[in-house]
């Protein structure tokens, strides 16, 4: 195990290239299984989660070959059954449920693991699959799904008491492309992601419409062929290293970024009083002196995300006056919250809310990570606080942050890994 040992005071500057969508890359890579033909995805990055999911891959079947970034997958001859001890490391494993399904129609996959920040259901994925005719069975830790006579097309609404559902409008549509007649999904999530999932996929000849909206229309084919693939780039590793030439930069340039995906978090940062110019795939923040205190409510994309929560959160530690950032999609995602006020951090949690009142500076101190976002979260506080500061249970930002001590060292920041 490691911990990461974040010396503060370190003014960063000068240019950090973000890395292929971990949020883009699981999927896609789930979706190899829909065809005996061999795939090519360029730009998935070095994660502890896509490391896990080539080796769902293999054990599934597929022979899978990885280098420089590169995956290539022959699913010829799979089965459909998902260990458990892959499985329960990352709760993203659960979207091989809908390719298996839609190949094979079976899947037996065991309840998911992952980041433990509140209640995250897979009702509305079942309900997707049982929606085009399936039949689902949970019993004893797995998913026993079956449609011996197929799948067949309907009209599914996948919005769910807290909004849309990234990974369950995935699932339905890698299930429903090879399915008879068309699907159409209604409060599909319209995520960046969920486009580059669609176009891998009529890339490989399925027939999907409306990506990137909340209705989206699948034909089934008969079936799937090989394809090429470059995964888009990661907006929350981008929006990361934003708040972090926010919170403890002079200027930092964020490149091999979409800025079309980041208009959210660039608008928050500008109301906050930062300057962030764009050029081409570039995005340049300048920090300023007396960043401004606001209001912050999570929504579905395009609003803001979910998963920028927490790195706001240590923006608005140092930030003068009181701030209010509302969780709408994760309501106790606020476990940050806890290991900032060990640095010094003045704030208050009610139910889906957070109630931050700035201080000067923030202290270092020993803190714990909870889970992939507040665990970088913490990483950007420290980058600002006086002393030194220690990020316990590294392993939760290695799940989906390639290389971060590395990037942020590029910067100018003092930072290092050390055995525990």
């Amino acid at each position: 195990m490691e911990k990461l040992v974040v010396e503060g005071g370190a003014r960063l500057r000068g240019s950090v290239p973000v890395s292929g969508s971990k949020n883009s890359s699981l999927p896609i890579l789930a979706a190899t299984l829909l065809t005996r033909e061999r795939c090519v995805i360029r730009r998935v990055p070095d994660l502890s989660d896509t490391n896990y999911m080539l080796q769902i891959l293999s054990k599934l079947g597929a022979h899978v070959e990885r280098a420089s970034g590169t995956v290539t997958v022959e699913a010829g001859d799979i089965h459909p059954e998902a260990p458990y001890d892959l499985v329960r490391r990352m709760r993203a494993s659960i979207c091989v449920m809908g390719p298996l399904t839609g190949r094979l129609h079976r899947a037996s996959v065991s309840l998911p693991g992952g980041c433990v920040i509140g209640d995250r259901p897979i009702d509305l994925h079942l309900m997707g699959l049982r929606a085009i005719g399936a039949t689902v069975e949970v019993a004893g830790g797995d998913i026993k799904i079956e449609a011996p006579d197929g799948l067949h097309g309907a009209e599914v609404n996948l919005r769910g008491k807290h909004g849309t559902t990234v990974l369950g409008t995935d699932n339905l549509i890698m299930a429903a492309v090879l399915a008879k007649g068309t699907t159409v999904i209604e409060g599909a999530a319209a995520e960046p992601e969920v486009v580059d999932l669609a176009d891998f996929l009529n890339s490989m000849g399925a027939r999907i419409e409306g990506a990137g909206t909340g209705r989206i229309t699948i034909r089934g084919v008969e079936e799937l062929h090989g394809t090429e693939h470059t995964v888009i780039p990661d907006r929350i590793e981008a929006g990361t290293f934003m708040l972090a030439g926010a919170i403890a930069g002079d200027e930092v340039t964020v490149q091999r970024a979409r800025p079309d995906h980041l208009v959210a978090v660039t608008e928050a940062l500008r109301r906050c009083g930062f300057t962030v110019a764009e050029n081409g795939d570039a995005l340049t923040v300048v920090g300023c002196g007396e960043p401004i205190s606001g209001e912050l409510t999570t929504e579905p994309y395009p609003g803001f995300p979910t998963d920028m929560q927490a790195q706001m959160c240590a923006l608005f530690a140092t930030t003068h006056g009181t701030s209010t950032v509302r969780e709408t999609i994760f309501p106790q995602r606020f476990m940050h919250i806890a290991e900032m006020k060990r640095m010094g951090a003045h704030a208050d949690v009610s139910g889906s809310t957070a109630v931050i009142h700035g201080v000067p500076r923030l202290s270092g101190a020993p803190v714990m990570a909870s889970d992939l976002r507040a665990s970088a979260a913490l990483v950007l506080a420290g980058l600002s606080a006086e002393g030194e500061t220690e990020v316990n249970r590294l392993y939760h930002i290695d799940r989906g942050y390639e290389h971060i001590d590395e990037k942020l060292a590029m910067l100018g920041a003092r930072l290092r890994r050390v055995k525990v």
